[in-house]
């Protein structure tokens, strides 16, 4: 899917304690003015705070699942952009939706130059969604650097398929996620793989980036595929690892995937 990336700006609005809202601006040359699709909007003062100090004009609202943390800010953000359109995942607990999405449907958003396509990643929860536009995916709470969302309503099975379905996207993909808990998945996957070389040099510079306020996401697939043990499970070590922590062999990479998500669960 090739679109024209040139105007395309993005960048982070942190919420809440560890949330990143994102904000997707870029200029609309038709109306002479600048738009912005706002991700995942559980608050709405730091989106309204951050447009309106720019004069930029809300055109819509990309929701990934219906948690309030994502969801939270959609009323006040219609109310002061009514002509935004808000697309969302088949979910009636997600209020003010203009247009349910499903998987593999394409978006064309007015006033924005780029297409996004839908892809379905449940796990975290059912109706759990990513958008992916031009190499950059915003995936809520099922991929995060160096770890992956529990799972609260979906399985093991449904998570490690939808993993699987983002490590398949090209290896120089941006990965957005909402939530900045690097360092935390980070302390886990070195339990996981201890010796991985990939891993020792990633802590490093996220320790970094954290000691100078600044974010760890975006985070590039190549890396995560390198890093993350929700993407390792085919990795004999992390099998090894799987196993030893569970205390019983695990017949596939599905079951070594559930075998991580439970002992992170509990770490």
């Amino acid at each position: 899917m090739q679109t024209n990336q040139s105007t395309l700006s993005i960048y982070p609005l942190p919420a809440f304690d560890d949330n990143y809202i994102w904000c997707l601006s870029d200029v609309n040359s038709a109306a002479d003015q600048f738009t912005a699709v706002i991700v995942d909007p559980g608050d709405a003062e730091p989106v309204i705070r951050e447009l309106t100090q720019r004069r930029i004009e809300l055109v819509a609202i990309l929701i990934t699942h219906h948690h309030g943390d994502h969801t939270g800010g959609i009323s006040a953000l219609k109310s002061r952009w009514p002509k935004a359109k808000v697309y969302a995942p088949d979910n009636q607990r997600i209020n003010g939706v203009d247009e349910v999405v499903t998987d593999g449907q394409i978006l064309q958003i007015d006033g924005m130059s780029h297409k996004f396509e839908v892809i379905a990643v449940p796990g975290h929860t059912r109706d759990h969604i990513a958008y992916y536009t031009n190499g950059h995916l915003f995936c809520g709470d099922t991929l995060f650097s160096c770890g992956c969302g529990r799972l609260f309503e979906g399985s093991p099975a449904q998570m490690h398929r939808s993993l699987q379905r983002i490590a398949a996207l090209p290896a120089d993909t941006q990965v957005y996620c909402a939530h900045e808990y690097t360092l935390a998945n980070i302390r886990f996957a070195q339990a996981v793989e201890p010796s991985n070389p990939a891993l020792v040099q990633f802590a490093q510079w996220a320790n970094t980036q954290r000691q100078q306020g600044l974010p760890t996401i975006p985070s590039r697939l190549s890396t995560e595929l390198a890093v993350n043990p929700f993407l390792r499970c085919a990795q004999p070590n992390v099998h090894q690892q799987a196993e030893r922590h569970a205390g019983k062999a695990l017949i596939d990479d599905e079951a070594v995937f559930a075998a991580l998500r439970h002992w992170k669960d509990n770490f």
